[in-house]
């Protein structure tokens, strides 16, 4: 398979969004190039990686969404490698609407598995394509700011970006630092 990685700019920092000629495989938080091969390969087996602008649009669709368009990436085609209940929390992700949250356990009802809250988590922290699958919308029972890849930070500016009124402040030891 081969996959481009391409470099964004964005309000949250440096992005690398790695695509084929069909789909967006990956969305990666930082610009650590080399731990977001490392990724795709332990997703995808044996890959070659290019990096050069993609293809697909997606830059200027992140540039849509971080300008207010929280639909930019609805008809956005993505691929990804999982279990058959990582695609079903991934696909459920794609459902909670922007400016909305759910709890673990409210995701885990709505995939029709009620108590596996805990399996809801690890799969949406094996979420491959962050922001784009968003993961960030899922928070925890009590409403607190729970596990992010990007960071509680990251987290907590996503949410408030997208109009979640209620987002904490996270815990005064994670400062808002933009590296992975």
């Amino acid at each position: 398979m081969n996959v481009t990685i391409d470099r964004i700019d964005s309000p949250i920092g440096t992005l690398l969004v790695a695509t084929d000629d069909a789909a967006v495989r990956m969305l990666h938080f930082g610009d650590d190039v080399a731990h977001a091969v490392r990724r795709l390969r332990g997703f995808y087996g044996t890959i070659d990686v290019i990096e050069r602008r993609e293809r697909l649009g997606v830059r200027e669709r992140l540039d849509a969404y971080f300008g207010g368009e929280f639909g930019a990436f609805d008809d956005l085609p993505l691929a990804t490698n999982g279990t058959a209940f990582q695609k079903t929390v991934w696909s459920a992700l794609r459902e909670i609407a922007p400016g909305t949250t759910r709890s673990y356990g409210e995701l885990a009802k709505r995939i029709g598995a009620p108590g596996a809250a805990r399996a809801v988590g690890l799969a949406n922290g094996a979420n491959p394509i962050a922001l784009i699958v968003p993961c960030h919308r899922v928070i925890g029972a009590d409403r607190s700011l729970t596990g992010f890849g990007g960071g509680l930070p990251r987290k907590a500016w996503l949410l408030r970006h997208e109009g979640v009124a209620f987002v904490p402040e996270p815990a005064p030891q994670t400062a808002f630092d933009l590296s992975p």
